[in-house]
């Protein structure tokens, strides 16, 4: 067996799959793919997620773009684990700036700031740098992710936390892109510098600088597109990438108002019922 070889048969990763998805769309969480399946590997969590996108476009759902987690030295420490993560983004996940959300339709929810790259170009290939990222990027913008936990951050009976693996699976917890503010051409701006100011009802919460995602926003995408070159796949022209995220998460709560500040780029604000 490879180490691209899940160990998990495919009865398995469906029915693993078919439980994500019915946490999600139920909003009632679930207990931890790792508690069924202890031995489990990485393979194994990106055929979940794999059979779980499928499961949704088996519905009529359209794949709009992809985001990247764990980007920051801290986070990865935190999940014991040494490269990025991925989860997929669909038409459905996408959601309108200055808007209301109910936050009763997400599992444990919250939200962070990031830079959304929407590609102009296919990419892909094993040797990608940052500048063919640029090349590739039609706009970048402001955005935040939501995100969410279909399975138990910490379960409420054992205690137990879930591993990258049980995040992996779950999407790498992605439940949604906002996007507002200022476009930007790739080269307009050092994307380093772009920094942002989270208010949660008036308060500010966070703050950041994109330099914190892996010394310059590109670079998850870069490493994206190279793993997605491992197996044969591409990022498409017109998709949609969340280049990981340079705050904390934060939480969300029913009532709370949301605003970000990304100075020169704009400001945008979302509710939540």
């Amino acid at each position: 067996m490879t180490e691209t070889t899940p160990s998990l048969t495919r009865q398995e990763i469906a029915g693993e799959a078919s439980l994500l998805d019915t946490a999600e769309r139920t909003a009632t969480q679930m207990r931890q793919t790792t508690e069924a399946y202890p031995d489990m590997t990485m393979a194994d969590a990106y055929a979940i997620q794999n059979a779980w996108l499928q499961l949704r476009l088996d519905r009529g759902e359209v794949l709009a773009g992809h985001k990247i987690g764990l980007t920051s030295r801290a986070m990865q420490a935190a999940m014991n684990i040494s490269t990025p993560d991925s989860g997929f983004i669909t038409n459905t996940m996408v959601f309108e700036p200055n808007s209301s959300l109910d936050s009763a339709h997400f599992c444990d929810p919250k939200i962070e700031v990031e830079l959304s790259f929407v590609l102009a170009q296919d990419l892909s290939g094993a040797n990608l740098d940052v500048d063919d990222v640029l090349d590739a990027t039609a706009h970048v913008s402001p955005a935040v992710e939501l995100i969410a936990a279909r399975s138990f951050r910490r379960d409420p009976t054992t205690g137990r936390t879930r591993t990258v693996l049980d995040t992996i699976s779950d999407n790498a917890a992605d439940a949604g892109i906002v996007s507002g503010g200022v476009h930007v051409a790739p080269r307009e701006i050092d994307l380093r510098w772009i920094s942002a100011l989270a208010y949660r009802n008036g308060t500010i919460e966070e703050t950041g600088v994109a330099a914190g995602v892996l010394d310059h926003p590109a670079q998850g995408i870069v490493w994206l597109a190279r793993r997605y070159h491992e197996h044969g796949l591409r990022l498409e022209a017109g998709q949609s990438i969340l280049s990981g995220s340079f705050t904390r998460p934060i939480d969300i709560r029913p009532g709370d108002h949301f605003r970000f500040d990304y100075g020169p780029l704009g400001s945008f604000e979302l509710d939540f019922t």
